[in-house]
Protein backbone atom coordinates (compact mmCIF):
# COMPACT_ATOMS: atom_id res chain seq x y z
CA UNK A 1 0.00 0.00 0.00
CA UNK A 2 1.11 4.29 -0.50
CA UNK A 3 0.97 5.64 2.96
CA UNK A 4 1.42 9.20 3.75
CA UNK A 5 2.22 10.44 7.46
CA UNK A 6 1.27 13.93 7.69
CA UNK A 7 2.81 16.00 11.18
CA UNK A 8 3.28 19.41 11.46
CA UNK A 9 6.66 18.31 13.65
CA UNK A 10 6.83 14.93 11.97
CA UNK A 11 7.69 12.39 13.16
CA UNK A 12 6.21 13.20 16.16
CA UNK A 13 3.72 10.13 17.69
CA UNK A 14 4.59 8.16 14.30
CA UNK A 15 8.64 8.01 15.01
CA UNK A 16 8.15 4.05 15.17
CA UNK A 17 4.76 3.10 13.43
CA UNK A 18 6.13 5.42 10.20
CA UNK A 19 9.20 3.06 9.40
CA UNK A 20 7.40 0.10 10.82
CA UNK A 21 4.84 -0.10 8.00
CA UNK A 22 7.83 0.79 5.42
CA UNK A 23 9.68 -2.42 6.95
CA UNK A 24 6.62 -4.64 6.13
CA UNK A 25 6.51 -3.43 2.70
CA UNK A 26 4.26 -0.19 2.45
CA UNK A 27 5.82 2.48 0.37
CA UNK A 28 5.74 5.34 3.16
CA UNK A 29 5.87 8.95 2.50
CA UNK A 30 5.84 11.55 5.48
CA UNK A 31 4.84 15.28 4.99
CA UNK A 32 5.63 17.79 7.65
CA UNK A 33 7.01 21.42 8.08
CA UNK A 34 10.15 21.05 10.11
CA UNK A 35 13.06 18.32 8.71
CA UNK A 36 12.47 15.38 10.36
CA UNK A 37 16.18 13.60 9.69
CA UNK A 38 16.16 10.64 7.83
CA UNK A 39 13.92 7.30 8.99
CA UNK A 40 14.38 3.99 7.48
CA UNK A 41 12.31 3.16 4.30
CA UNK A 42 10.66 6.91 4.61
CA UNK A 43 10.42 9.34 2.03
CA UNK A 44 10.47 12.77 3.83
CA UNK A 45 8.66 16.15 2.10
CA UNK A 46 8.60 19.33 3.84
CA UNK A 47 5.58 21.80 2.95
CA UNK A 48 6.43 25.61 3.53
CA UNK A 49 3.85 28.53 4.34
CA UNK A 50 3.13 30.97 1.49
CA UNK A 51 3.43 33.84 4.05
CA UNK A 52 2.48 34.81 7.71
CA UNK A 53 -0.81 35.83 9.55
CA UNK A 54 -2.10 38.50 8.12
CA UNK A 55 -1.42 42.10 10.46
CA UNK A 56 -5.36 42.75 10.27
CA UNK A 57 -7.01 39.55 11.14
CA UNK A 58 -9.31 39.67 13.91
CA UNK A 59 -7.59 38.37 17.04
CA UNK A 60 -10.40 35.92 17.68
CA UNK A 61 -10.24 34.52 14.37
CA UNK A 62 -6.11 34.04 14.45
CA UNK A 63 -5.32 30.91 15.52
CA UNK A 64 -7.80 29.72 12.76
CA UNK A 65 -6.36 31.45 10.01
CA UNK A 66 -2.86 29.75 11.27
CA UNK A 67 -4.78 26.76 10.84
CA UNK A 68 -5.80 27.27 7.54
CA UNK A 69 -2.18 28.99 6.11
CA UNK A 70 -0.51 25.33 7.03
CA UNK A 71 -3.51 23.27 5.42
CA UNK A 72 -3.12 25.14 2.31
CA UNK A 73 0.60 24.74 2.31
CA UNK A 74 -0.03 21.21 3.40
CA UNK A 75 -2.30 20.68 0.60
CA UNK A 76 -0.29 22.35 -2.36
CA UNK A 77 2.47 19.90 -1.10
CA UNK A 78 0.07 17.22 -1.59
CA UNK A 79 -1.06 17.77 -4.54
CA UNK A 80 2.47 17.91 -5.47
CA UNK A 81 3.28 14.73 -4.65
CA UNK A 82 0.18 13.48 -6.38
CA UNK A 83 1.71 15.44 -10.07
CA UNK A 84 4.56 13.01 -9.07
CA UNK A 85 2.47 9.83 -9.25
CA UNK A 86 2.04 9.26 -5.31
CA UNK A 87 -1.37 8.99 -4.59
CA UNK A 88 -2.18 7.38 -0.60
CA UNK A 89 -4.41 4.45 0.09
CA UNK A 90 -4.24 5.36 3.80
CA UNK A 91 -3.45 8.95 5.33
CA UNK A 92 -2.45 8.96 8.87
CA UNK A 93 -2.72 12.67 10.25
CA UNK A 94 -2.05 14.70 13.29
CA UNK A 95 -4.64 17.42 12.74
CA UNK A 96 -4.00 19.13 15.60
CA UNK A 97 -2.08 22.07 13.28
CA UNK A 98 -4.46 22.08 9.98
CA UNK A 99 -2.91 19.73 8.13
CA UNK A 100 -5.63 17.52 7.76
CA UNK A 101 -8.03 20.07 6.59
CA UNK A 102 -7.94 19.87 3.10
CA UNK A 103 -6.19 16.68 2.09
CA UNK A 104 -9.12 14.74 1.12
CA UNK A 105 -9.54 17.20 -1.35
CA UNK A 106 -6.38 16.42 -2.88
CA UNK A 107 -6.89 12.53 -2.30
CA UNK A 108 -10.59 12.07 -2.25
CA UNK A 109 -10.13 8.45 -2.42
CA UNK A 110 -7.82 7.71 0.36
CA UNK A 111 -8.76 6.58 3.59
CA UNK A 112 -7.52 9.28 6.52
CA UNK A 113 -7.11 8.21 9.77
CA UNK A 114 -6.78 11.23 12.65
CA UNK A 115 -4.83 10.92 15.90
CA UNK A 116 -7.21 12.88 18.01
CA UNK A 117 -4.68 13.48 20.82
CA UNK A 118 -7.11 16.07 22.67
CA UNK A 119 -10.32 17.93 22.18
CA UNK A 120 -10.56 21.53 24.17
CA UNK A 121 -13.49 22.29 26.52
CA UNK A 122 -13.62 25.29 28.58
CA UNK A 123 -14.39 23.62 31.80
CA UNK A 124 -12.93 20.67 33.75
CA UNK A 125 -9.91 19.81 31.92
CA UNK A 126 -7.19 21.89 31.16
CA UNK A 127 -9.25 24.52 31.79
CA UNK A 128 -11.66 25.34 34.47
CA UNK A 129 -10.22 22.56 36.88
CA UNK A 130 -7.73 24.08 39.28
CA UNK A 131 -10.04 26.49 41.98
CA UNK A 132 -6.51 28.02 42.47
CA UNK A 133 -6.27 29.69 38.91
CA UNK A 134 -9.21 31.54 37.62
CA UNK A 135 -11.76 30.26 35.34
CA UNK A 136 -11.97 31.49 31.86
CA UNK A 137 -13.21 34.65 30.54
CA UNK A 138 -15.47 34.47 27.39
CA UNK A 139 -12.62 35.34 25.50
CA UNK A 140 -10.68 32.41 26.82
CA UNK A 141 -13.37 30.57 25.96
CA UNK A 142 -13.77 31.75 22.34
CA UNK A 143 -10.01 31.06 21.85
CA UNK A 144 -10.57 27.45 22.70
CA UNK A 145 -13.69 27.29 20.22
CA UNK A 146 -11.32 28.52 17.34
CA UNK A 147 -8.59 25.89 18.38
CA UNK A 148 -11.45 23.05 18.17
CA UNK A 149 -12.97 24.69 14.87
CA UNK A 150 -10.00 22.78 13.02
CA UNK A 151 -10.42 19.94 15.12
CA UNK A 152 -14.36 19.33 14.27
CA UNK A 153 -13.34 19.97 10.44
CA UNK A 154 -10.72 16.65 11.03
CA UNK A 155 -12.87 14.80 12.63
CA UNK A 156 -15.94 15.14 9.72
CA UNK A 157 -13.62 14.63 7.16
CA UNK A 158 -11.41 11.23 8.76
CA UNK A 159 -12.76 7.64 8.17
CA UNK A 160 -10.63 7.00 11.89
CA UNK A 161 -10.22 8.75 14.71
CA UNK A 162 -7.62 7.03 16.84
CA UNK A 163 -7.41 8.01 20.53
CA UNK A 164 -3.60 6.93 22.95
CA UNK A 165 -6.21 6.15 25.99
CA UNK A 166 -9.98 5.83 26.96
CA UNK A 167 -10.40 9.21 28.61
CA UNK A 168 -8.77 10.62 25.36
CA UNK A 169 -11.47 9.05 23.36
CA UNK A 170 -14.34 10.28 25.86
CA UNK A 171 -13.85 13.61 25.65
CA UNK A 172 -14.25 13.84 21.85
CA UNK A 173 -17.83 14.65 20.82
CA UNK A 174 -20.02 11.88 20.87
CA UNK A 175 -20.70 11.62 16.83
CA UNK A 176 -16.65 11.19 16.53
CA UNK A 177 -16.11 8.47 19.66
CA UNK A 178 -18.61 6.36 17.12
CA UNK A 179 -15.62 5.88 14.40
CA UNK A 180 -12.45 6.81 16.99
CA UNK A 181 -10.66 3.48 18.39
CA UNK A 182 -8.19 3.66 21.77
CA UNK A 183 -4.45 2.41 20.27
CA UNK A 184 -1.28 4.08 22.20
CA UNK A 185 1.89 4.92 20.70
CA UNK A 186 3.23 2.44 22.15
CA UNK A 187 6.42 2.35 24.81
CA UNK A 188 9.79 0.13 24.24
CA UNK A 189 9.57 -2.12 27.10
CA UNK A 190 12.72 -3.46 25.74
CA UNK A 191 14.53 -0.43 26.06
CA UNK A 192 12.48 0.81 29.37
CA UNK A 193 12.94 -1.97 31.78
CA UNK A 194 14.28 -2.60 35.31
CA UNK A 195 18.01 -2.36 35.59
CA UNK A 196 19.75 -3.33 39.14
CA UNK A 197 22.95 -2.10 38.21
CA UNK A 198 21.69 1.68 36.59
CA UNK A 199 22.83 4.25 38.83
CA UNK A 200 22.86 8.52 38.57
CA UNK A 201 25.97 10.23 39.75
CA UNK A 202 26.19 13.89 39.89
CA UNK A 203 29.68 14.66 39.92
CA UNK A 204 29.40 18.69 40.80
CA UNK A 205 27.24 17.78 43.99
CA UNK A 206 28.91 14.36 44.85
CA UNK A 207 25.22 12.78 44.51
CA UNK A 208 25.41 8.61 43.05
CA UNK A 209 22.21 6.96 43.34
CA UNK A 210 21.54 3.17 42.61
CA UNK A 211 18.17 1.08 42.50
CA UNK A 212 17.64 0.42 46.70
CA UNK A 213 18.61 3.88 47.41
CA UNK A 214 15.53 6.03 48.93
CA UNK A 215 14.92 8.49 45.78
CA UNK A 216 11.89 10.42 44.84
CA UNK A 217 11.19 11.51 41.22
CA UNK A 218 8.94 13.75 39.63
CA UNK A 219 9.38 14.46 35.78
CA UNK A 220 7.41 16.82 33.36
CA UNK A 221 8.40 18.40 30.26
CA UNK A 222 8.11 21.78 32.19
CA UNK A 223 7.25 22.68 35.82
CA UNK A 224 4.09 24.05 35.63
CA UNK A 225 0.56 23.67 37.15
CA UNK A 226 -1.44 21.42 34.33
CA UNK A 227 0.90 18.88 35.69
CA UNK A 228 0.55 19.25 39.21
CA UNK A 229 3.79 21.17 39.65
CA UNK A 230 3.16 23.46 42.76
CA UNK A 231 1.28 20.74 44.16
CA UNK A 232 3.84 18.80 44.50
CA UNK A 233 6.26 21.66 45.49
CA UNK A 234 3.89 21.97 48.51
CA UNK A 235 4.03 17.97 49.56
CA UNK A 236 7.31 18.25 49.47
CA UNK A 237 8.54 19.35 53.13
CA UNK A 238 6.20 17.14 54.92
CA UNK A 239 8.02 14.40 52.38
CA UNK A 240 11.23 15.40 53.20
CA UNK A 241 10.39 15.68 57.61
CA UNK A 242 8.62 11.95 57.18
CA UNK A 243 11.58 10.16 55.30
CA UNK A 244 15.01 12.53 56.32
CA UNK A 245 17.01 9.85 53.73
CA UNK A 246 14.79 10.65 51.06
CA UNK A 247 16.64 12.28 47.91
CA UNK A 248 14.46 13.99 45.13
CA UNK A 249 14.88 14.45 41.49
CA UNK A 250 12.87 16.89 39.72
CA UNK A 251 13.31 16.61 35.65
CA UNK A 252 11.62 19.84 33.28
CA UNK A 253 12.56 22.86 31.75
CA UNK A 254 11.49 26.40 32.99
CA UNK A 255 9.02 26.72 30.30
CA UNK A 256 5.15 26.72 29.60
CA UNK A 257 4.12 23.64 27.58
CA UNK A 258 0.60 23.98 28.33
CA UNK A 259 -2.21 26.25 29.57
CA UNK A 260 -1.20 29.72 30.84
CA UNK A 261 2.24 31.66 30.95
CA UNK A 262 3.36 32.63 34.59
CA UNK A 263 3.15 36.42 35.08
CA UNK A 264 6.85 37.52 36.28
CA UNK A 265 8.99 34.30 37.20
CA UNK A 266 9.09 31.13 36.06
CA UNK A 267 6.57 28.44 37.93
CA UNK A 268 9.50 26.50 39.06
CA UNK A 269 10.43 29.84 40.84
CA UNK A 270 7.63 30.81 41.93
CA UNK A 271 6.75 27.28 44.02
CA UNK A 272 10.06 27.33 45.37
CA UNK A 273 10.21 30.80 46.64
CA UNK A 274 6.67 29.64 48.34
CA UNK A 275 8.34 26.48 50.12
CA UNK A 276 12.32 26.62 49.56
CA UNK A 277 12.71 27.49 53.11
CA UNK A 278 11.63 24.79 53.84
CA UNK A 279 13.80 22.51 51.52
CA UNK A 280 17.17 20.90 52.06
CA UNK A 281 19.16 22.23 48.68
CA UNK A 282 21.54 19.19 49.18
CA UNK A 283 18.12 16.77 49.14
CA UNK A 284 16.55 18.21 46.11
CA UNK A 285 18.27 18.50 42.85
CA UNK A 286 16.43 20.36 40.32
CA UNK A 287 17.91 18.23 37.09
CA UNK A 288 16.28 20.79 33.83
CA UNK A 289 15.93 19.14 30.86
CA UNK A 290 17.92 15.70 31.03
CA UNK A 291 18.96 13.53 27.82
CA UNK A 292 17.24 10.33 27.24
CA UNK A 293 19.35 7.94 28.74
CA UNK A 294 19.50 10.15 32.07
CA UNK A 295 15.77 9.82 32.53
CA UNK A 296 15.87 6.26 31.90
CA UNK A 297 18.19 6.01 34.62
CA UNK A 298 16.23 7.64 37.22
CA UNK A 299 12.81 6.15 36.39
CA UNK A 300 15.11 2.42 37.17
CA UNK A 301 16.68 3.77 40.44
CA UNK A 302 13.74 5.85 41.96
CA UNK A 303 11.68 3.82 44.57
CA UNK A 304 8.48 6.23 44.21
CA UNK A 305 7.53 8.20 41.16
CA UNK A 306 5.18 10.99 41.43
CA UNK A 307 2.83 11.86 38.44
CA UNK A 308 0.47 14.62 38.54
CA UNK A 309 -1.58 16.08 35.75
CA UNK A 310 -4.92 17.89 35.33
CA UNK A 311 -7.47 15.90 33.22
CA UNK A 312 -5.15 16.26 30.01
CA UNK A 313 -3.41 14.09 27.58
CA UNK A 314 -1.23 11.56 29.57
CA UNK A 315 2.74 11.97 29.83
CA UNK A 316 4.56 8.93 28.20
CA UNK A 317 6.63 9.53 31.01
CA UNK A 318 4.10 8.21 33.47
CA UNK A 319 3.80 4.72 31.50
CA UNK A 320 7.71 4.64 31.18
CA UNK A 321 8.05 4.81 34.66
CA UNK A 322 5.75 2.12 35.30
CA UNK A 323 7.27 0.22 32.45
CA UNK A 324 11.16 0.48 34.21
CA UNK A 325 9.04 -1.03 37.20
CA UNK A 326 8.46 2.12 39.41
CA UNK A 327 5.66 2.51 41.85
CA UNK A 328 4.07 5.15 40.73
CA UNK A 329 1.93 7.93 43.46
CA UNK A 330 -0.65 9.45 40.87
CA UNK A 331 -3.07 12.35 40.67
CA UNK A 332 -6.64 10.68 41.14
CA UNK A 333 -7.71 12.49 38.10
CA UNK A 334 -9.29 10.49 34.58
CA UNK A 335 -6.28 9.89 32.30
CA UNK A 336 -4.32 8.52 35.70
CA UNK A 337 -7.16 6.15 36.21
CA UNK A 338 -7.31 4.97 32.53
CA UNK A 339 -4.02 3.08 33.57
CA UNK A 340 -3.62 3.12 37.10
CA UNK A 341 -5.61 0.98 39.45
CA UNK A 342 -5.29 2.09 43.57
CA UNK A 343 -3.33 -0.67 45.31
CA UNK A 344 -3.18 -2.79 42.41
CA UNK A 345 -0.46 -1.44 39.93
CA UNK A 346 -0.01 1.91 41.75
CA UNK A 347 -1.83 4.46 43.76
CA UNK A 348 -3.86 7.20 43.40
CA UNK A 349 -4.06 10.59 45.79
CA UNK A 350 -6.28 13.25 45.66
CA UNK A 351 -4.96 16.08 42.95
CA UNK A 352 -5.31 19.30 45.11
CA UNK A 353 -4.39 17.27 48.27
CA UNK A 354 -0.41 17.93 49.09
CA UNK A 355 -0.43 16.64 52.50
CA UNK A 356 -2.46 12.83 51.26
CA UNK A 357 0.03 12.90 48.41
CA UNK A 358 3.11 13.52 50.92
CA UNK A 359 1.70 10.54 53.31
CA UNK A 360 1.30 8.57 50.13
CA UNK A 361 5.27 8.92 48.83
CA UNK A 362 6.32 8.68 52.38
CA UNK A 363 4.54 5.52 53.08
CA UNK A 364 6.14 3.80 49.92
CA UNK A 365 9.97 5.48 50.36
CA UNK A 366 10.01 4.17 54.07
CA UNK A 367 8.15 0.54 53.17
CA UNK A 368 9.98 -0.62 50.06
CA UNK A 369 9.03 -4.00 50.52
CA UNK A 370 5.08 -3.81 50.74
CA UNK A 371 4.85 -1.83 47.72
CA UNK A 372 7.53 -3.60 45.58
CA UNK A 373 4.37 -5.55 43.86
CA UNK A 374 3.14 -2.41 42.91
CA UNK A 375 6.17 -1.66 40.57
CA UNK A 376 6.05 -5.49 39.33
CA UNK A 377 1.77 -4.79 38.17
CA UNK A 378 3.08 -1.60 36.73
CA UNK A 379 5.39 -2.97 34.27
CA UNK A 380 2.95 -5.82 33.47
CA UNK A 381 0.51 -3.31 33.04
CA UNK A 382 2.13 -1.64 30.51
CA UNK A 383 3.86 -4.89 28.92
CA UNK A 384 0.52 -6.41 28.65
CA UNK A 385 -1.04 -3.09 26.87
CA UNK A 386 1.26 -0.81 25.97
CA UNK A 387 4.37 -3.01 24.63
CA UNK A 388 5.20 -1.29 21.44
CA UNK A 389 6.73 -3.67 19.34
CA UNK A 390 4.05 -6.81 20.21
CA UNK A 391 0.70 -4.86 21.26
CA UNK A 392 1.01 -1.43 19.25
CA UNK A 393 2.79 -1.48 15.93
CA UNK A 394 0.71 -4.80 15.32
CA UNK A 395 -2.12 -2.44 16.37
CA UNK A 396 -1.30 0.01 13.63
CA UNK A 397 -1.02 -2.62 11.04
CA UNK A 398 -4.48 -4.00 12.07
CA UNK A 399 -6.05 -0.80 11.58
CA UNK A 400 -4.06 -0.13 8.04
CA UNK A 401 -6.02 -3.46 6.69
CA UNK A 402 -8.98 -2.49 8.50
CA UNK A 403 -9.21 0.84 6.90
CA UNK A 404 -9.06 -0.13 3.26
Amino acid sequence: MNILFVHQNFPGQFRHVAPYLAQQGHQVVALGQADAGALPGVRMLRYRLARGNAADVHPLAREFETKVLRAEACAEAATSLKSQGFTPDVIFSHPGWGEAMYLKAVFPRARMACLMEFYYRARGQDMGFDPEFPMPGWRDEARLQAKNANLLLAMEAMDLGIAATPWQKQVLPEWARDKTVVLHEGIDTDEVAPDPSAEVFLPNRNVRVRPGDEVLTYVARNLEPVRGYHVFMRALPRILRLRPQARVFIVGGDGVSYGAAPQGKTYRQQYLEEVGHQLDPARVHFMGKVPRNVFLRLMQVTRCHAYLTYPFVLSWSMLEAMSAGAVVVGSDTAPVRDVIRHGENGLLADFYDAEGLADAVADVLGRPQRYAQLGRAARQTVVEGYDLNRVCLPGYESLLHQLV
